[in-house]
C-alpha cells in the first residue's frame, strides 16, 4: 500500500491494479460506515419504542448479527490499502531496504495462507447454510424473526476473498521493490510510511 504518495509513482499494471481494488475497498468501507449508521438508528428507534411505546423494535437482535460482518470485516482491505494495521515494526524499520522488503514478503505471504484457510471457511459456512434441499427448520436462521443467515455468511467469504486480492497485489509490489530496489514502489508501504504521511496530513 501506498504511504505518502507513492500508490501513483508507477502507471503500471500493478498500479491499475490498486486503483481498480481500492475502488472496491472504499465502497466495501462506505458500507461498512453506513452500516454502523444504521444500527444507531435501529437502537434509537428500539429504545424509543420500549420507552414510549413498550414496544421495542422486532429483531432489532437479528439485524445486528446481520449487519456485524461488513462492519467487522467490511474495512480489512481499505486498511490495509492505507497501512493502518498495527504492525510491531521496532526491528524491521533497522533492515536495509531490500532485507525489509523481502521481510514484508514474507509476512504477507503467510498472512495470505491464513486468509486463504479464512475464505475457505467462510465459503463451507455459507455452502452448509444455503442447502435448499435442508428442511425449514433445519435451515440457519436468525432465532427472533428468522433472518436467514446465508447472505451474512457469504459476505464473510467475499470481504476475505478481497482482502486476498489485495494482500497479492501487496506481495508483488514486495517482490519488484526486493528485485529493484532503486526504482519508487506503487501498492506497498514500508514500515513508518504510514506514521509519516500522518503526520504530514496533520
Amino acid at each position: 500500500m501506498t504511504g505518502g504518495g507513492n500508490g501513483n509513482a508507477s502507471n503500471g499494471r500493478l498500479a491499475r491494479w490498486d486503483r481498480a481494488l481500492l475502488r472496491l475497498e472504499t465502497g466495501l468501507a462506505l458500507l461498512g460506515g453506513l452500516a454502523i449508521f444504521s444500527l444507531m438508528l435501529l437502537a434509537v428507534a428500539s429504545i424509543g419504542g420500549r420507552n414510549l411505546l413498550n414496544a421495542p423494535l422486532p429483531g432489532y437482535v437479528d439485524v445486528i448479527e446481520q449487519l456485524m460482518p461488513l462492519i467487522a470485516y467490511g474495512g480489512l482491505a481499505y486498511c490495509h490499502r492505507l497501512g493502518g494495521h498495527v504492525r510491531m515494526d521496532i526491528l524491521a524499520r533497522r533492515l536495509p531496504p531490500r532485507a525489509l522488503w523481502a521481510l514484508e514478503a514474507a509476512l504477507t505471504l503467510l498472512t495470505m495462507l491464513l486468509v486463504l484457510a479464512l475464505v475457505w471457511g467462510g465459503h463451507a459456512h455459507f455452502a452448509r447454510s444455503f442447502d435448499l434441499s435442508a428442511p425449514l427448520w433445519s435451515r440457519d436462521s436468525s432465532l427472533d424473526i428468522g433472518l436467514p443467515l446465508w447472505p451474512m455468511k457469504l459476505l464473510v467469504a467475499l470481504v476475505f476473498a478481497l482482502f486476498l486480492l489485495r494482500l497479492l497485489v501487496h506481495l508483488c509490489a514486495c517482490l519488484g521493490a526486493v528485485a529493484h530496489p532503486g526504482r519508487p514502489v506503487a501498492a506497498a508501504t514500508l514500515p513508518g510510511q504510514a506514521l509519516d504521511a500522518a503526520k504530514s496530513e496533520a
